[in-house]
């Protein structure tokens, strides 16, 4: 299930990615418990959702870009 859609917005599994991030998950792992979707599509999501501009990577945390926080608003 991809996590962004043709036209570059979010999809509902990418907002329950974007919004546990926003609520302080910070690695894939918190994330997937977060979202309850396993971890494999998580760290897929996460690579759509970056390359959309959707969020950052520092390390192996994880963060919202401007047009991330943006998107979930």
């Amino acid at each position: 299930m991809p996590c962004v859609s043709a036209d570059g917005k979010p999809t509902s599994s990418g907002m329950a990615v974007l919004k546990a991030i926003k609520d302080g998950a910070a690695s894939p792992e918190q994330i997937a418990s977060k979202t309850g979707q396993p971890l494999f599509r998580v760290r897929s999501g996460l690579r759509e959702l970056k390359n959309a501009g959707l969020v950052e990577e520092t390390g192996d945390k994880v963060g919202l870009s401007k047009t991330g926080e943006t998107a979930i608003q």
